[in-house]
């Protein structure tokens, strides 16, 4: 389930103390037991879970103690089926006098249970707390039938509602509980100078800044002050002053046109014929962002727009996500950020300003949900103004205020550290009614979208369902509209979701649901969603009237990547929606590979196991259209697209309750896996991510991509200088380059003296400095690899000439493979290995190496060894490098070259090291680190292969290269998120004895690759420092190793069991492909739970590996789900089920200890107390439930019902 935030906390004027929070599941038992007879004559027989799933709104009392002493659901319809729950209001207008109920401010009471020590106490928290949480709530409804008494808790806080006629026609009657009676609107007046002592406090709980700054009477000061431009207001309850606002109407608007995309705002100005909107008719690149002219079009038909709601109807950007053409993308809020080396046109306004501004505010935190009652009575301060503005410094927490402002999207070279937000005097409006689509919207609809890039495709659905309420495929197709005072200000169109199968078996919706309790009907799908901005804080409204009018529970919206071209195109281009900040982005699910051929028609079903295109999943329900979502506007700038730095980013954008406004990456190539699709690959593969996992993560709807290198950081005025001299400001920088093969640099030795490599002159770290030749290749990523293809394909095949690959790391038989498969004969490939600095090889098993050797000598590849480089072109110009010449222990020789592809001296890339370097950070042949990932700037953090630990560690073996790169990013992201996230525990410094230890890594490490000979390889090992495998296996405690097949005819497996009988190392090399994410879940397993393994093992009844790991049990291990099974289980057997009895891990505590005296051999006691016990029978239970609850992944398994 989603996270939950603590909603408020208060005092019951009595000796009662009561707060309140958000239902969480583990409540469900406590709700249970509270039930009475009472509950259900008001409220019906309830299925409580079912009930939490579709409320809105589910709030739990708890007492000092912290135990639950109330609980209350409310939903956006009646809790009894008197009325069709889309329909609710014509039923109350019929029947009931003096309300002005709407779905934007009411809320029905659907269950409430309390203990009979809090009756009285428990409701009326409750009550506070819901209108509290819901500022636009008014009323809370509750029915019940006719001939019931509400009880003396209920009878408290509600009271009836009149109805029209006769009480006898109608079956329940209505009650009614009102705002002003719990959390009354604020009222707000001019600010007066006897205000000074109650707004002191308020101002001094925050800081004291503006008091050391301007004096202790400062606000008194400021409140004397005030003329007709300078005005200062204040709200107040029971006389007190609890707020405070000083309004400005003199406004920098060419300073914030500099710095933001005010396009949608007509430039916060009022329109002008002399306005220019449009650019001068030049031809456009083809390869711009449709972005910039969309933003373009939108600006000439304002004027028409302004007159009627004051503002141009600019609904959202409907880009693919991902769009080549800008270097910096980020599209989920109104506008993109646009390209850092492209100038777009940005329009000029000549009419008069048309904003205030916020200068200064502040509120009693009870109250903070009131911040909007200040804005009615500032707007009519300045009648003339349409737009009301304020900045915040961005490492101030989004507070409730500006959560109703529209965040306006700055440009890349904004100089200002602040965030601009806007609101439009229309937000204020409250008639904001969604409904069905009619046929008499179209042309507003037309209007609305009109600047779109998918506006026809948003049409063509509108039209498909006034005409047929379906599509051709006969799915049905719903379209509502947004209106406003008989204006259309939005529509969406959602259609009913026929995938769910697929959807539930391939991401983790069931983070947010409970599956089981929702109708396949109850499924949609978002197709587009457009929304005028001044009414973006409507848009979780807009939502939820969405479900509520569809008879839906859920919405799911796909992202896909942006197709290349000549491939698949989605055939239902989804628009991109603004709505995508009240959404939550969903977590693929690691599939099993299944082998299909073994399992018959015990395989999982075709919408389970299909291949189709990925695409990144966001989702909205019911229970989420109430719960806050917080907004980081910190500046976190990432350097380097590392497996470290995609591995963070990844866990900060899938946080469901946090949204991060400012993410940037800086990297040489832009975001990772959008290069021409190959299977060649130069360099070996981590398994972190690949173009999958990317298309999953959809990391441009998220963050800003800066395509360049970074020369310089400067960190007093904190940004960073990027290869185009452009600055990227932060406030967190996150360093994460690694290291990277580099210009390799020869020794210079003249071959002709027949020099040996002991007569020259190594220095491993000495930096090129030359020409680098055209047509040598330092491979560093997939794009240069795609690069390096592309290149081979028009200079080297087919056309004679030798392609050197030098190097001693396993990426150079991968680059051999590539080369042989682009069709580049064996004949032409030399492969050159320097001398080695360590006994351990790259490949670190000698079956694999030999069959490698064999390959190579049968493609015709020639090796040498102990060759070191010594001159390109006999030391004339490098380029390009036509001969190269090479030292060895003996003679020396020279090679005929066409490309040279470099794999030796791995290092820190030079412009990293002098940016890090000349901004004084702490550089130890790395950069220095400590355990939390600081650098000595407390600032900036750096993570992965470019780090070392502090010598005050006495680790300097142990870097974060020897741990998973994946886990890195994953711990360093942990680190971030205490500073943002308000759900998570306060982080302790540790105690002395332990400040010193570094943190120790258990993830695995992963290297695969095609090896020559078209070997698939697999390894999987336990990160350490490296050794020698034979030095390795006669350790003592080595444990065992166990090996089938035979590697020369590519079916050898190998899995080292350790000491404690833990799967620790997994080494595959195969002729077929291997299912590498499936021998991954191996590691670190218990070999008793691969089918006792070793016993069968020694028992002479495996002899295939490859085919015992394809036997059906082994698949339920290979399960995504497998990890919370084992911690569920555990959790039993650590657990007192009966009184006296101790938990089955004391036993095994107290057996290891020898605090028992036993009679028998401790194992067989151990079994036979565990047969007996009640453990056995819920071990059993949660184990059916694993199969049962996930069958659709695992049918090949029998689970009650079936059997």
């Amino acid at each position: 389930m989603s996270t939950l935030l603590r909603l408020t906390s208060s005092s019951i004027p009595s000796t009662i103390t009561l707060s309140a929070r958000r239902t969480e599941s583990h409540d469900i038992p406590n709700i249970v037991g509270h039930m009475k007879y009472d509950t259900e004559r008001l409220f019906g027989r309830i299925n409580v879970i079912y009930l939490l799933e579709k409320a809105n709104l589910a709030v739990t009392v708890i007492n000092e103690k912290n135990m639950p002493v109330a609980h209350a659901a409310f939903v956006d319809y009646p809790n009894w089926d008197f009325a069709d729950e889309a329909h609710w209001e014509s039923y109350l207008e019929e029947n009931f006098i003096g309300l002005m109920c709407t779905p934007l401010n009411t809320l029905f009471m659907h269950l409430f249970v309390t203990t009979d020590e809090y009756v009285v106490d428990g409701c009326h928290e409750i009550i506070k707390t819901v209108f509290k949480t819901v500022p636009e709530l008014h009323f809370i409804l509750l029915s019940v039938p006719t001939q019931e008494d509400l009880g003396l808790d209920l009878a408290t806080a509600f009271e009836p509602v009149k109805n029209k006629g006769s009480t006898l026609h109608l079956e329940y009657s209505l009650y009614v509980a009102h705002r002003h009676q719990y959390r009354p609107q604020l009222y707000v007046r001019h600010a007066r100078v006897e205000d000074h002592d109650d707004l002191t406090p308020i101002f001094a709980r925050h800081n004291d800044t503006l008091r050391e700054t301007y004096g202790e009477y400062f606000l008194a000061e400021l409140i004397e002050a005030q003329d007709e431009e300078n005005i200062a207001v204040v709200c107040e309850d029971d006389g007190f002053a609890v707020g405070f606002m000083s309004v400005c109407s003199e406004v920098n608007v060419q300073l914030l046109h500099e710095c933001f995309d005010l396009g949608p705002f007509h430039g916060l100005c009022k329109p002008d014929p002399d306005d220019i909107l449009k650019p001068p008719p030049v031809p456009v690149e083809t390869e711009s962002s449709s972005l910039t002219s969309e933003k373009e079009e939108s600006t000439g038909s304002q004027d028409k727009d302004i007159q009627k709601l004051g503002l141009q109807i600019q609904p959202s950007v409907e880009l693919p996500l991902d769009k080549e053409g800008s270097k910096i993308l980020k599209a989920t809020e109104t506008l993109s950020t646009l390209s850092l080396d492209r100038e777009a046109f940005r329009p000029v306004y000549r009419g008069a300003v048309n904003a205030f501004c916020i200068q200064l505010f502040c509120i009693d935190e009870k109250y903070e949900t009131r911040s909007l009652d200040f804005l009615n009575f500032v707007f009519n301060l300045f009648p003339a103004r349409d737009f009301c503005i304020i900045s915040v410094p961005h490492m101030v927490p989004e507070f409730h205020l500006i959560q109703n402002f529209v965040r306006v999207v700055p440009f890349s070279n904004c100089t200002l550290h602040q965030e601009l937000y806007v609101f439009h005097r229309s937000g204020l409006l409250k008639s904001f009614l969604v409904r069905a689509a009619r046929s008499d919207d179209i042309p507003d609809v037309e209007l609305l979208v009109k600047t779109l890039e998918l506006n026809k495709s948003i049409l063509d659905d509108v039209d498909k369902y006034i005409q047929a309420r379906r599509d051709p495929d006969g799915i049905p197709v719903k379209a509502f509209v947004a209106e406003v005072l008989n204006q259309i200000v939005g529509v969406a169109v959602i259609r009913n979701e026929m995938d769910i199968a697929y959807i539930r078996s391939h991401y983790n919706i069931e983070d947010f649901i409970y599956f089981s309790h929702y109708q396949q009907e109850e499924h949609a799908h978002l197709y587009h969603f457009a929304l005028n901005p001044i009414f973006h804080h409507y848009a979780k409204h807009f939502l939820k009237e969405v479900l509520r009018l569809g008879y839906k529970s859920c919405l799911y919206y796909p992202i896909y990547p942006q197709p290349e071209e000549g491939k698949f195109q989605n055939p239902s281009a989804h628009s991109l929606t603004s709505a995508l900040h009240y959404m939550v982005p969903v977590r693929p699910r690691r599939q099993i590979v299944y082998p299909l051929e073994k399992l018959g028609i015990n395989a999982p079903s075709k919408e389970v196991s299909k291949d189709q295109p990925k695409y990144a999943l966001n989702h909205f329900n019911r229970k989420l259209s109430l719960e806050p979502k917080v907004s980081v506007n910190a500046r976190i700038v990432v350097v380097g697209a590392s497996n470290v730095g995609i591995s963070f980013l990844e866990t900060l954008i899938f946080c469901p309750h946090l949204k991060f406004n400012n993410l940037t990456l800086i990297s040489t190539h832009g975001l990772p896996g959008k290069g021409e699709s190959n299977n060649l690959r130069c360099l070996i593969n981590s398994h972190c991510f690949n173009e999958d996992d990317y298309a999953l993560m959809s990391l441009a709807s998220w963050i800003n991509v800066v395509a360049g290198k970074m020369i310089g950081i400067d960190r007093s005025a904190k940004f960073v200088i990027v290869s185009n001299n452009k600055k990227v400001p932060y406030d967190h920088l996150i360093l994460c380059t690694g290291q990277q093969y580099q210009v390799p640099c020869p020794t210079g030795a003249d071959i002709k003296k027949l020099l040996t490599n002991r007569e020259v002159s190594q220095n491993g770290e000495q930096k090129y400095t030359g020409t680098v030749p055209s047509n040598l290749f330092v491979i560093c990523d997939d794009e240069d690899t795609s690069m390096a293809i592309k290149w081979l394909k028009e200079h080297v095949v087919n056309v004679s000439g030798n392609v050197i690959v030098y190097g001693n790391t396993i990426d150079v038989y991968t680059t051999v493979e590539s080369l042989l498969s682009l069709g580049i004969e064996g004949s032409q490939i030399h492969l050159v290995h320097p001398p080695a600095f360590s006994n351990v090889t790259s490949l670190n098993n000698n079956f694999i190496e030999k069959a490698v050797q064999k390959a190579l000598s049968r493609a015709g590849v020639t090796e040498y060894h102990d060759s070191l480089l010594a001159q390109w072109n006999e030391g004339n110009y490098p380029d390009p490098i036509t001969f190269a010449s090479f030292t060895t222990k003996t003679k020396p020789f020279k090679l005929q070259c066409s490309a040279f592809f470099n794999f030796t001296n791995k290092n820190v890339d030079y412009d990293a090291f002098k940016a890090v370097n000349d901004a004084c950070l702490v550089y130890d042949g790395r950069l220095v680190i400590d355990t939390n990932f600081h650098t000595n700037d407390v600032a900036i953090r750096a993570a992965g292969p470019l780090t070392k630990f502090s010598n005050i560690y006495y680790a300097n073996e142990w870097t974060h290269s020897n741990f998973s790169s994946k886990e890195i990013g994953f711990q360093l992201a942990a680190t971030m998120l205490n500073l943002f996230d308000p759900t998570l525990e306060p982080v302790y410094e540790p105690p002395e004895d332990l400040d010193r230890l570094i943190p120790m890594y258990k993830g695995c490490k992963i290297q695969g690759g095609v090896l020559p000979g078209k070997y698939n390889y697999l390894h999987i090992f336990k990160p350490g420092l490296p050794s020698r495998l034979d030095v390795q296996e006669s350790q003592s405690n080595y444990g065992m190793a166990i090996t089938t097949g035979d590697a020369v005819k590519g079916s050898y497996f190998r899995i080292h069991i350790n000491q404690y009988s833990m799967v620790e190392t997994i080494t595959c090399f195969s002729t077929k492909p291997i299912p590498a994410s499936n021998y991954i879940c191996l590691y670190g397993q218990h070999e008793r739970l691969l089918n006792n393994l070793c016993s069968r093992w020694r028992e002479g009844l495996i002899t295939n590996l490859y085919s015992y790991f394809k036997e059906p049990w082994a698949l339920a291990i290979f399960h995504d789900r497998f990890i919370d099974l084992k911690k569920e289980l555990r959790q039993i057997l650590a657990s007192v089920e009966e009184e006296d009895i101790p938990s089955m891990e004391e036993l095994v505590r107290q057996v290891v200890e020898g605090e028992l005296s036993l009679y028998e051999r401790p194992k067989t006691y151990l079994k036979r107390t565990f047969k007996n016990s009640i453990h056995k029978r819920l071990v059993e239970k949660s184990i059916l439930s694993y199969l049962d609850y996930n069958f659709y992944h695992l049918p090949m398994f029998a689970w009650p019902g079936i059997v």
